[in-house]
């Protein structure tokens, strides 16, 4: 007996389709990804005019942003470069005309045939990185059977946090290189502080940054020393990028967060509040002040269980609620529990009343961790300093190309 086919899927039901929808926040259904054009353009300037002032290229960091409209605002009118998480954003940036697309995530044999789809991509670069002589000799025997498809850069590990060929490990990394050196693939090294994130002030994050250009220049000039050609010297997190004094043969910054901001990045000194460029839109659903309780429809799915907050003096436990106009705090208002499509508000100290809202008031949650948060949603509603709906931006899921 014949099965019938099931039916076509209507537009919208994927990430990626059109869909309709309403011209305000108002009337959006929720939960939903708010992005603010103008907190994004502001930021995204600032770390271009950032990155020339220290004299390096900027490289953006798209994790956070998995997004082509966002990646083009953070690069501006600068060389398409960009730094991805995954092989499916590979492919997306470099179909999407980037030039030089770098997958800061260590490579192994299995993934190469994906790496190199993504790399069909687009007539752009891809470059790969690597921290063993077990991964080096399977990108080389993969090169010289398949052709020169890929650059590499060795990963170091500067702060003991990440992947990495261990600080002073000279050995490793010179059999590292031997390895690459015929398919002529070896292209530089990079690192990420990654340490940088227990800092909580100024004079902490720069002395972060200045770790981590000692160590990817010592490398490099290991490499040098060596024989190897050594262009690339590629380093950066979000608050080493703010907060550098100097990149002293470092070649690129790359960082990502700072286009969007969060609330643990505004209480580590790097944004402030106001920067914060992405909320998630909420509906209050269930409002029962004898019990003391206040929900909203979004839980752990669109809010994501990150509490980096925790860490902090201003712990704002799942999110910080803010007003629909605008995503300004609402004075001590956060999420305070959350279940999987359930959210719980309350007074952080006690003195605001939460039971000000009304069943069905929409709000704005400004998130702990942009990159955790955003990655629950396959759509930014756009936005521009206010509650109008100017577009909807399809975000890049999955890990594959």
């Amino acid at each position: 007996m014949a099965v019938e086919a099931p039916p076509s899927p209507p537009a919208g039901a994927r990430g990626h389709d059109p869909v309709r929808q309403p011209d305000r926040l108002a009337d959006a259904l929720t939960p939903a990804l708010i992005l603010d054009l103008a907190r994004l353009q502001r930021n995204a300037r600032r770390m271009r005019e950032r990155a020339a002032s220290l004299g390096v290229q900027l490289r953006p960091h798209m994790k956070t942003a998995k997004s082509l409209r966002v990646g083009d605002i953070l690069v501006g009118d600068g060389p398409r470069l960009a730094t991805v998480s995954t092989l499916a954003e590979a492919a997306g940036f470099l179909g999407h005309g980037y030039s030089d697309v770098l997958y800061a995530v260590g490579i192994v044999g299995a993934k190469l045939p994906e790496a190199a789809r993504a790399a069909a991509a687009g007539p752009g670069r891809l470059s790969l990185v690597l921290d063993s002589t077990a991964a080096a000799d399977a990108v080389a025997a993969f090169l010289a059977a398949q052709g020169p498809l890929f650059d590499v850069l060795i990963e170091v590990d500067c702060d003991g946090t990440r992947a990495g060929v261990p600080p002073g490990e000279r050995d490793l990394l010179l059999a590292i290189a031997a390895r690459l050196a015929p398919s002529g693939a070896l292209r530089g090294v990079m690192t990420h502080a990654g340490g940088s994130y227990g800092g909580r002030d100024s004079d902490a994050h720069a002395a972060a940054a200045e770790q981590e250009r000692q160590a990817a220049v010592a490398a490099a000039e290991t490499l040098r020393a060596a024989g190897h050609a050594c262009p690339v010297v590629s380093v950066g997190s979000t608050p080493t990028a703010t907060f550098a004094r100097h990149l002293a043969g470092v070649t690129e910054l790359r960082a990502g967060v700072y286009g969007f901001g969060d609330l643990f990045q505004a209480g580590i000194g790097v944004c402030a509040v106001e920067d914060i460029a992405i909320s998630v839109l909420a509906s209050v659903i269930s409002r029962a002040p004898e019990r003391g309780r206040l929900l909203v429809d979004a839980g752990f799915l669109a809010l994501s269980r990150d509490r980096a907050t925790a860490e902090l003096a201003d712990d704002w436990g799942f999110g910080r609620v803010g007003r629909l106009a605008d995503a300004s705090p609402i004075a001590d208002l956060m999420i305070a529990a959350t279940n999987q499509e359930h959210g719980r508000i309350v007074s952080r100290g006690g003195g605001t009343d939460p039971f000000a809202l009304a069943l069905g008031d929409r709000v704005r949650i400004l998130p702990n961790h942009a990159c955790a948060t955003a990655a629950g949603h396959d759509r930014y509603l756009l936005v521009d300093g206010g509650a109008a709906i100017l577009d909807v931006w399809p975000r890049i899921g999955g890990w594959v190309a």
